[in-house]
């Protein structure tokens, strides 16, 4: 289970360490992916397998479906887990999310989000004040 907050810095040569309890579930190999408000979506193989399987059974007639899988299927890259339990972002992606420096790797318990870390900040300082409200509108899901 991935789950936790945790703040990192990218290298200089844009490489970013991911924690170590995420390390075992990860494996060697993970995808790092176009993600939802501003951030990257980084899953292990077996995760991103039964996700691009249901992206893949979405109707291509409708647009909304085709811009989702695009965005998710066509943003992805798979990335190598270093010995030291690093992963090299692409350029593509450090910019997509506007990566800098200072690094939130967000675990949300089968993938895992980075966030430029002021964006973070920024995100969930919005969200915390209407979590309430939020919440309530989560009643149809049984939360």
């Amino acid at each position: 289970m991935l789950i936790g907050e945790y703040k990192y810095n990218l290298d200089e040569k844009k490489r970013l360490t991911m924690p170590s309890k995420f390390r075992k579930e990860l494996g060697k190999k993970a995808i790092v992916t176009r993600g939802i408000d501003g951030c990257l979506f980084l899953y292990s193989e077996k995760e991103w397998k039964d996700l691009a399987e249901k992206l893949a059974k979405l109707p291509f007639s409708q647009s909304n479906a085709r811009s989702f899988s695009r965005v998710m299927l066509a943003g992805a890259m798979d990335v190598s887990i270093d010995s030291m339990g690093r992963v090299l972002i692409p350029d593509y992606l450090k910019e997509y999310a506007g990566l800098d420096k200072k690094v939130v790797v967000a675990g949300l318990y089968s993938r895992i989000e980075i966030w430029d870390e002021d964006s973070w900040v920024k995100y969930n300082n919005k969200n915390a004040k209407n979590i309430g409200d939020i919440a309530e509108g989560l009643k149809e899901f049984e939360i």
